[in-house]
């Protein structure tokens, strides 16, 4: 039985997650269209399997999940078999340990694969071509064990209606377990990512559509729902569908998926509202008999499943390739036709059904073998790929072998520094202290290079707030030296402002602070806002303490977009000499910032 009208529920979490990769600045949310997407699987799977109950008074559970595997595998096998040989275009960081990646998908663990690597799903450097299927692997993990509970359920009771109690009953349990999980783990994580991905604190949105899928159902409908359709007037519900729907973009635009909010409150909101969507949409086909959906509507919603498989990894490879406007163009269009050819063509042909593409009856049998040629093809091409791949991108290695080098240079200026004696009135040594994130890291030859007496500590994700726990840890150690250079801020934190205070007091007399404004080229709009603010913050703190200076990368990164060209927009550099380049601007700002510096007073000094 097909429900008019829920093809607009799959359109919308499509168009949430579309518009979230491709202008995130847009809809800085629209990551919790995968959770209307959840919600949505869940309410349809548990209704239809409460459907069989009433029909078969059994669940065959073998056919349930061959049922799954042929829709949700030849789309997925597919997109890896195009878009593996596609990300040879781009440089090598995206096919390092790219096995790894094809392992984790096809296992469907590529939730727990970040997890265990330490991904992000916002990551500042290379992502992941294949980072999308996360949700995937949750809505496997879901399907396997629901249905299985379900099928257990289903031999326990002889009434369907029992049946239907039992499931409520199981799924409020669920998603109050799911929930709490993620809302208490919440207050003790520093990033979200492992809550984001986990299946046991992302899962609730599946219960809760299997929630409402008790309350209406698809073929098989309680009293109470028939009831809502005679007191609903179509008005009503219009107005239901449509708020839901608003309610969704709004938390889309307000959302940011580092702030605790969207943990303790945005997933589950997104989720409800999703679900009157849902339930509203049913009761509109209820009361619309007859009325079909417009037809383009329904065809998004058919291929929506491989649109979102394809979008990714082509966006990722497009954008390396050019501005953002036409890798959006490429990738939407290229995601469309091989999303139509996958749903209308090669999935029922893998299945033994006959093809049909836009009522257009296609028999492959005939070309079978060249069908056969291709995939052996493209198959033995991505695993060679897997085989010969690099374990490590030349981005990632660098940041290693520059992290490794660090210490060593740490070591040997603490030994100058001790040997020379050299100290200001307040017994602080004269150099430079950079206490940083990649971007420094990333320019840590240049900086010892070309800056006297500077010791660097910098490391992969470090935001200002640990950054003032290190400042802590330097200054009780009096390992600090006279200028103090805090290059950080493009990993946000929730209180920017707060925590720069807190570095400002927690520098110990007889110091300069240099802040470095933070660059990230891949935010613009709204959400570049939080560091254009940030910026703002840093130079009113320098009009308002003499002892504290600015270096402003953000304005010279701007200035020099060349050194951006297929980069993250955060990490300048895709070759060695636009990475050098890069080093020498971040340098030289840095350096032209410490000599200022060095004409004011420092903290608890006289004025010169």
């Amino acid at each position: 039985m097909r429900i008019n009208w829920f093809s607009y529920i799959r359109v919308t979490g499509l168009f949430l997650v579309l518009i979230y990769h491709f202008f995130p600045s847009v809809l800085p949310g629209g990551f919790i269209g995968v959770d209307v997407f959840f919600t949505f699987s869940g309410y349809l799977i548990t209704a239809l399997l409460i459907d069989e109950v009433s029909r078969t008074h059994r669940i065959d559970y073998l056919g349930f999940m061959r049922r799954r595997f042929y829709r949700i595998v030849p789309p997925l096998v597919l997109m890896v078999l195009i878009c593996t040989p596609l990300a040879l275009l781009v440089r090598n960081d995206f096919i390092a340990g790219i096995g790894r990646q094809i392992t984790s998908v096809i296992g469907f663990v590529t939730n727990y694969y970040e997890i265990l690597t330490g991904g992000n799903y916002e990551n500042q450097f290379n992502q992941h071509i294949y980072l999308h299927t996360w949700s995937l692997a949750i809505e496997v993990h879901y399907y396997i064990l629901w249905g299985a509970l379900l099928w257990f359920l289903a031999k326990r009771v002889k009434h369907q209606n029992q049946f239907r109690s039992l499931v409520f009953m199981v799924s409020l349990a669920c998603f109050v377990v799911s929930f709490l999980s993620m809302f208490i783990g919440a207050f003790f994580v520093d990033g979200f990512s492992r809550l984001y991905f986990s299946s046991i604190t992302h899962a609730y949105p599946f219960f809760l559509g299997s929630l409402f899928a008790t309350l209406s159902g698809v073929y098989e409908t309680t009293a109470r729902f028939k009831k809502n359709v005679r007191l609903w007037t179509l008005k009503k519900t219009v107005l239901y569908m449509i708020g839901s729907f608003a309610l969704l973009v709004l938390l889309g635009l307000v959302l940011h998926f580092e702030e605790r909010l969207t943990y303790l409150f945005g997933f589950v909101l997104a989720s409800l509202f999703t679900a009157v969507m849902i339930y509203s949409a049913r009761v509109l086909h209820e009361k619309l008999p007859g009325k079909s959906e417009p037809a383009l509507i329904s065809y998004l919603a058919e291929i929506s499943y491989s649109v979102y498989l394809f979008h990714w990894p082509l966006y990722i490879i497009f954008s390396q390739l050019t501005n953002n406007i036409i890798a959006v163009i490429l990738t939407t269009i290229l995601s469309i036709v091989f999303a139509t050819l996958s749903y209308y063509i090669i999935e029922p042909f893998i299945a033994g059904r006959k093809a049909s593409l836009f009522g257009i009856d296609l028999d492959l049998t005939p070309y079978r073998h060249i069908v056969l040629y291709v995939f052996s093809g493209l198959t033995l091409i991505t695993v060679l790929i897997s085989l010969f791949a690099p374990a490590v991108g030349n981005f990632e290695k660098d940041l290693q072998v520059n992290g490794l080098s660090q210490a060593q240079t740490k070591m040997n200026l603490t030994r100058t520094n001790a040997e020379n004696s050299q100290a200001t009135s307040f017994g602080v040594n004269k150099g430079v202290t950079i206490l940083g994130d990649s971007v420094a890291l990333r320019s840590k030859d240049q900086l010892e290079s070309s800056i006297d007496n500077v010791a660097i500590d910098a490391v992969v994700s470090r935001n200002l707030s640990t950054i003032n726990d290190l400042l802590k840890d330097y200054a009780d150690s009096n390992a600090l030296a006279k200028d103090v250079v805090i290059a950080g801020g493009v990993n946000e934190i929730d209180d920017y402002k707060g925590v720069i205070n807190k570095i400002i007091k927690n520098l110990p007399k007889g110091h300069h602070i240099i802040f470095v404004t933070p660059y990230n080229g891949s935010k613009s709009g709204n959400e570049a806002q939080a560091l254009v603010q940030l910026r703002k913050y840093e130079l009113e703190m320098a009009k308002k303490y003499d002892f504290v200076t600015v270096a402003d990368w953000y304005q010279v990164a701007k200035e020099n977009i060349s050194i951006w060209n297929g980069t993250d927009g955060v990490h300048f550099g895709s070759d060695s000499d636009s990475i050098t380049r890069g080093a020498k601007l971040y340098t030289k700002t840095i350096k032209e910032a410490i000599a200022k510096a060095d004409k004011a007073p420092v903290k608890g000094g006289k004025k010169k």
